[in-house]
């Protein structure tokens, strides 16, 4: 999990390391793709392999990351860092924001739209180099899901999920939910078990299951239209929808 981060989760790396192994310094000194990939020796920083770090054993405590003292952090070596794109090293980009590429790459037609994606469902400030390790579930959720928008269309598509709002910022739910109604408008069918009226609210069915939880739980209460089953006089989800739609 220490070398994956957004932007190799996103397969937008590997976009960007072909962008820089054209630029003509890259093919001047004989850069190739895989150069730019602090994953495989080559251009990488071998030193710290790629990290920008390196791990020193404290023993009984965990163990302290400091920056690597050959490449200062940069993960790649010196040679490699002279080549730029637009004025941007590969260790740039990799420590800029989405959304501050978003104008680096708008007339890219394969990044362009990813990007706006991301930045579309609040992630344009997390960096390309950051480590999945620090994102957040909900971080973590969103950006998963926008890599399934950005597969290629092949067939209709069946998503379950259970309890994405889990934990999430009402603000966060809002952006999981464009995210949901994108993977419906692609022609894809989602699943939601959840609890948050909002996610209930924008659904197109709903089943209810009651009246209570556990044993006392598990049979159909209601089903319908989020406004149909707002008029269920015996289902508390009913309640709590009539009043969120003002019926």
């Amino acid at each position: 999990m220490q070398r994956s981060n957004v932007a190799t989760y996103t397969d937008m790396f590997t976009i960007i390391r072909k962008i820089f192994a054209n630029v003509p310094e890259a093919k001047q000194y004989g850069f190739r793709a895989k150069d730019f990939s602090f994953n495989t020796v080559g251009g990488r920083c071998e030193n710290c392999q790629g990290l920008g770090f390196i791990s020193l054993n404290m023993h009984f405590i965990y163990d302290l990351e400091v920056t690597c003292p050959v490449c200062h952090g940069t993960r790649f070596k010196e040679e490699l860092l002279m080549v730029k794109y637009q004025g941007y090293s590969i260790s740039d980009i990799l420590d800029m924001s989405i959304a501050e590429t978003m104008v680096l790459f708008e007339k890219h037609n394969t990044l362009a739209p990813k990007i706006r994606l991301l930045n579309e469902i609040g992630l344009g400030y997390l960096k390309w180099g950051q480590s999945l390790t620090t994102l957040s579930g909900g971080e973590g959720q969103r950006l998963k899901l926008a890599k399934e928008l950005n597969k290629k269309a092949t067939n209709h598509t069946l998503y379950i999920l259970d309890e994405p709002s889990n934990g999430l910022h009402p603000k966060d739910v809002k952006q999981l939910l464009i995210l949901l109604n994108r993977l419906v408008e692609n022609g894809n069918t989602v699943i939601v078990v959840d609890h948050s009226i909002d996610i209930i609210r924008a659904s197109d069915w709903v089943i209810d299951l009651g009246p209570e939880g556990g044993n006392a739980g598990g049979t159909v209460i209601a089903t319908g239209t989020p406004e149909e089953v707002a008029q269920s006089s015996t289902s508390y989800t009913g309640q709590f929808l009539k009043a969120e739609l003002g019926l």
